[in-house]
């Protein structure tokens, strides 16, 4: 009785079941290699023809791309520290104004600011935004505000009240306490969802194309979705694109980890 118990330890039988969920991702990896068809696959997703057709735009394409999640981040991060300010404010006003603001972009699509900034506000205002850059910038960013204000607000209530009190009680004005005190630690706490929302942004650019773009202002998706229309490598183009944009968001993903670890080991320490 003593080793039947011992032989199905509670260790034991985690090993065994840690063993079987292998053994059956295994098979499932096998069946699917199996059931693909790969002479489909190579001609779709690696055809070297349709592959070469778009390489020489994809240096300008990624640059763009990278600007205009810059552009927007920019905006965004500006415009959602504000609103994050006035989310915590005494007066009731600004709150209110901020909370209107921040559940009606985070309510709307992304796309319908991008288009609105295309088409509506140049017609209901009467102004025409010649540079790509800066709509994209101001469509994209003003829906990011409304994220990065919610974290910002969330890294702000997160700063010890006794960081705040003790900067009160050396004679500094409630104005000095947030710039000196309490933002750049919340900065700090808000890191890496931070990081998160600039990743999210990448992919948002996606939608810049609605803007009308001429050739040398392509971003990524632009020149995938006209290759794919264009070439006969099947899906190569999307796949190659997508790979363009995991250059991006992969290096961000591993800061976000490691700005997440930084974090939290200071927060124990």
């Amino acid at each position: 009785m003593t080793a039947s118990r011992r032989r199905w330890s509670p260790r034991r039988r985690a090993r065994v079941f840690r063993a079987a969920q292998y053994v059956v991702l295994l098979a499932v990896l096998v069946a699917v290699g199996l059931a693909v068809d790969w002479a489909n696959v190579g001609e779709n997703f690696f055809n070297a023809e349709a592959a070469r057709q778009i390489l020489p735009q994809l240096p300008t394409a990624f640059r763009n791309t990278l600007t205009y999640t810059l552009a927007g981040f920019a905006v965004g991060l500006s415009l959602g520290t504000v609103l994050a300010l006035m989310r915590l404010s005494a007066v009731g006003l600004y709150r209110w104004i901020a909370t209107v603001y921040i559940e009606f972009f985070r309510g709307i699509p992304a796309l319908l600011v991008v288009v609105s900034f295309g088409y509506a506000v140049p017609i209901a205002f009467g102004v025409n935004i010649p540079s790509v850059t800066t709509k994209a910038a101001l469509a994209l960013g003003l829906v990011s505000a409304a994220y990065i204000a919610e974290t910002l607000r969330a890294g702000i209530q997160a700063v010890p009240k006794g960081q705040v009190e003790a900067a009160r009680s050396l004679g500094m004005s409630h104005g000095r306490t947030l710039r000196t005190v309490v933002v750049p630690q919340a900065f700090r706490i808000v890191l890496p969802p931070m990081t998160n929302e600039f990743i999210l942004l990448t992919k948002d650019t996606s939608l810049v194309f609605l803007l009308g773009l001429a050739v040398n202002q392509y971003d990524l998706t632009k020149i995938g979705r006209d290759a794919l229309n264009n070439a006969t490598g099947g899906l190569t183009p999307l796949f190659l694109i997508g790979a363009c944009y995991l250059l991006i968001t992969l290096p961000l993903g591993q800061l976000s980890r490691y700005l997440e670890r930084r974090t939290g080991a200071r927060s124990r320490a």
